[in-house]
């Protein structure tokens, strides 16, 4: 949808040159000269298809992915009856059974590889009828297959394919309980019929039991592509500009949107109209819905076919099962569901998009083989056939077609339906288009799983899927391919649309994002409102992001700065604790200071702290002490007068805890004036030091009423009087 100008001044001689290089990179001869190869993305490598496909087929089995395959059978045990109704069959294992279809094909358990075979050989390319799609609650499958042999005359049959087709409608493998079966042929009727004439043709419902056949009345690859033209020339002429650069109104022929000539905006709603691209995305969801319903509602199996079962079946299935199952509607499943039912199931990307494939018979030969001869008889490929081409040369206009885009368009008007039910958005799809269309990835290369295994496309080129995961991954939530609206739990069963909502539009992200913004919001008015409110809900979304993340930082940083205080407490706390402590001490040693001062001074003694101690001197020594130049802070080992110099003590109260056995036995040789081999003259006062230093004394009143005064302290006669308190006897 985009048309790039390349202009030249005159006389070059580069444009021959920049002409052929330009055909030579657009439109290359071999599959190896296209872009995946050339480009080295070792960083996007992905497993096997092979691997991811086995996986898919046992979850839609409800099987452990830890279930190995014992021959074509899976190990039964622990699996219910309508488990058992199905099996893996490994009959197409080579490829010998169809080219075009998987390696692995989901089957009945009472047909076996035999009748695979035989049931192969009656249907067009032998895509036999196979399960792709299992309910989960219901038991009904989605089968998928291409149009049946029956001939010119509609009267070729095929024990072994009735005998397949009837099993789809058994409920468990050994019950005689039937569910009807819709056999739905997405050709128009008429087509069908014509198809007859070449071999092929449709089923008839008196030689299927209990089967209805239904014609769905998609048109052919030939009307989408033409339709897709007709809405490229559509977009391109009435615009302000056109894409190549020149005036819509050179290009015209008259006024285009630009002008407000209402016969001219007539014609150009004439020309949507007429491109038909709308009525053919309407086509396809009303078939894929009517599909879903079905099997949902009236739990109804339904086997759907086209002429060769590869782009109307891959649509209608794979957008049956996106409305059946919300797995589909995820990244992952969305992927799982385009590598089975379009990459597995052989949808050929190359010729639909024009590019080189791989060819058996010739690695080096990119051209493939015409397949005239096979429109005249859809049954020339049978089992065993050297070639793996059935379709016409690559590069041919006349094979491609937009069926993949128009899928995708499908798609988009889901999401447009139910933006609540996909976790991906339209830029999401947008992206997917593009890498189809660039040739950058493998995924989307040659036109088969065996085409593509035998060119090792796997192991030379990187893989999409992972390059988008990465993507994502960069930016997590806020990435564009994330749908804002997205909520799991709202819809997480079937989207049924009623037939007056699948009314399609333009679907401006894809075919308008060239234009003018002034056209996209003249065309499509209604989704471009929805995306200007989509972007602008991702704004918020990426805003309320923001706000969060800096409240997840201020809240580790209260949780730092709470943790901080919480042990800044915890140390004040011991800091009150130690500071009560002292204090408690300091008062009980002003309370034993008070006492000892007041025992003291009732025996006739004045006593003075000191920071050295506590100095006691009687009265008459009183007058000495206030001449004395060291009566203030008298040391504890100075004299108190001429012979009053024991008396000098130094006291220093402290807790009784603290004046331990080890430390109040000692005696104070340096503040104590006996002699050490007497003994202790006080014994009873308990003195104790520390590190050679007196430290205090413990009030003892029985004691100091005990003490051993010399008589030589008191002058007993006319110059001092006897003290009052004195012993009588003096010892």
């Amino acid at each position: 949808m985009r048309i790039i100008l390349f202009g030249f001044r005159p006389r070059t001689k580069q444009r021959k040159m920049v002409w052929e290089n330009l055909m030579r990179v657009t439109r290359p001869a071999r599959i190896w000269d296209l872009y995946a190869f050339s480009n080295s993305l070792t960083a996007f490598k992905n497993t096997d298809p092979k691997v991811r496909l086995h996986a898919e087929y046992l979850r839609l089995l409800h099987l452990p992915s830890s279930k190995r395959i014992y021959g074509s059978f899976i190990s039964g045990v622990g699996l219910t009856d309508s488990t058992h109704s199905w099996r893996l069959c490994e009959a197409n294992s080579n490829f010998n059974l169809s080219p075009t279809y998987p390696h692995l094909l989901i089957v009945p358990s009472s047909i076996s590889d035999e009748e695979v075979q035989q049931a192969a050989l009656f249907r067009a390319r032998g895509r036999l009828p196979v399960v792709t799609w299992r309910h989960s609650e219901n038991g009904a499958v989605l089968a998928r297959s291409s149009q049946p042999l029956v001939g010119i005359m509609l009267n070729n049959r095929s024990n072994a394919d009735e005998r397949l087709v009837e099993a789809l409608c058994f409920r468990t493998k050994n019950s005689e309980e039937r569910r009807k079966l819709y056999i739905a042929d997405a050709r128009p009727r008429k087509n069908a019929l014509a198809n007859g004439a070449l071999g092929g043709g449709s089923e008839s419902s008196s030689n299927y039991f209990q089967c209805e056949v239904v014609f769905l009345g998609i048109e052919n690859i030939h009307s989408m592509r033409e339709s897709l033209a007709r809405l490229r020339d559509y977009l391109d002429t009435h615009g302000a500009a056109s894409s190549d650069g020149s005036s819509s109104l050179l290009r015209s022929g008259g006024l285009a949107w630009g002008g407000g000539n209402l016969s001219n905006m007539a014609a150009a709603v004439s020309a949507l109209g007429d491109s038909g691209w709308l009525s053919h995305v309407h086509n396809v969801l009303a078939a894929a819905a009517w599909v879903a319903a079905r099997i949902d509602l009236e739990g109804a199996s339904v086997l759907v076919h086209c002429s060769d079962g590869w782009d109307r079946t891959s649509q209608i299935v794979a957008l049956a099962e996106l409305m059946l199952d919300p797995y589909y509607r995820t990244f992952r499943g969305f992927q799982a569901l385009i590598e089975k039912d379009w990459l597995a199931f052989g949808h050929p990307f190359a010729d639909r998009l024009g590019m080189p494939t791989y060819s058996s018979n010739n690695p080096l030969e990119t051209v493939r083989q015409s397949s005239a001869q096979s429109v005249s008889s859809p049954g020339r490929l049978t089992q065993g056939s050297g070639s793996t081409s059935s379709h016409t040369a690559a590069g041919s206009p006349n094979n491609s077609s937009p069926i993949f885009l128009q899928w995708i368009d499908c798609v988009a008007q889901l999401l447009r339906l139910y933006p609540r039910a996909f976790e991906f958005s339209s830029a999401f799809l947008v992206e997917i288009l593009d890498c189809v269309l660039s040739s950058r990835f493998g995924n989307f290369l040659c036109n088969s799983e065996k085409e593509r295994s035998q060119a090792g496309i796997s192991e030379y080129c990187g893989c999409m899927w992972v390059y988008l995961e990465k993507q994502r991954h960069v930016k997590g939530k806020e990435h564009e391919h994330f749908n804002i609206f997205y909520d799991r739990d709202h819809q997480d069963g079937a989207l049924l649309p009623p037939a007056a909502a699948l009314a399609p539009v333009l679907w401006p992200s894809y075919f308008l994002r060239w234009a003018c913004p002034s056209e996209i919001k003249g065309n499509g008015s209604s989704w471009v409102q929805g995306d200007e409110l989509e972007n602008q809900c991702r704004n918020l979304v990426q805003s309320h992001t923001g706000f969060k993340k800096a409240k997840e930082r201020a809240e580790v940083k209260v949780k730092e700065l709470s943790s901080k205080l919480k042990l800044m407490s915890q140390e004040l706390q011991g800091e009150k604790k130690t500071s009560s402590i002292a204090l408690a001490n300091l008062a009980r040693v002003q309370k034993e200071n008070t006492a000892i001062k007041r025992a003291l001074q009732a025996i006739g003694w004045k006593v003075r702290f000191s920071e050295s101690g506590i100095t006691l001197r009687t009265s008459s020594s009183e007058s000495e002490e206030s001449s004395s130049p060291e009566a203030t802070g008298i040391s504890p080992a100075r004299s108190v007068g001429a012979n009053l110099e024991d008396l000098a003590v130094s006291v220093s109260v402290v807790p009784e805890t603290d004046l331990s056995a080890d430390l109040i036995r000692r005696p104070c040789r340096e503040d104590c004036d006996s002699d050490s081999d007497q003994g202790c003259r006080w014994p009873a006062s308990t003195c104790a030091r520390i590190g050679g230093a007196f430290t205090g004394i413990r009030a003892n009143f029985g004691a100091l009423e005990k003490l051993c005064i010399d008589d030589s302290y008191f002058k007993v006669g006319d110059d001092v009087k006897r003290h009052p308190y004195a012993t009588p006897e003096i010892t």
